[in-house]
């Protein structure tokens, strides 16, 4: 078993398999799917209350939704946690500020890079806010994409073969 906490690279489809396992598991769980843009409206929340005080709570979002750490923000400590380990366990953890990839398309300054990273960050988080979250639906309706979800995912499962038939759970597939 720890070998796979090793490996470089894993399976797409055992990785998305476990992320849907785990989607699954939260939403029964708490009701609630799983979702990270309100952990960082919280964050700013919290930020910007350690500076104004209680003036953060004039704003009706952090009034509805109060800056404070809940799931969400434990969900996102989690995935830099997780990923942190799993980088150490599979030795491919180095310090680097500027990529290789980005070094050779776009140059080796790192202030590039940083601002280029926040820019990008910024506008995702601007993004999924704007959007209201991932998962914004009427509670009957929220079910129903899941079950379809649900469906799709074990079709691919049973039914996935690669081009030498291997089953995906098994063999080489789980190294891909």
């Amino acid at each position: 078993m720890l070998e796979y906490l090793t490996m470089d690279l894993w399976s797409p489809y055992v990785a998305g398999a476990g992320i849907g396992v785990l989607s699954i598991l939260a939403f029964l769980i708490s009701d609630r799917p799983i979702g990270c843009s309100a952990a960082y409206a919280r964050t700013s929340g919290m930020i910007e209350k350690l500076f104004v005080g209680d003036l953060v709570f004039e704003k009706a979002y952090y009034r509805k939704f109060e800056p404070r750490i809940e799931w969400e923000v434990m969900l996102v400590i989690g995935v830099v946690i997780g990923s942190f380990l799993s980088a150490i366990l599979s030795g491919e953890f180095r310090l680097e500020v500027v990529p290789p990839l980005w070094n050779e398309r776009f140059g080796p300054d790192p202030v590039l890079r940083v601002a280029a990273a926040f820019a990008g960050g910024v506008l995702m988080g601007l993004g999924a806010r704007w959007a209201g979250g991932v998962h914004q639906r009427p509670r009957n309706q929220r079910d129903a994409p899941a079950r379809r979800q649900l469906v799709a995912c074990c079709g691919i499962l049973l039914r996935r073969r690669d081009r030498r038939g291997d089953d995906p759970l098994q063999g080489d597939l789980l190294r891909r």
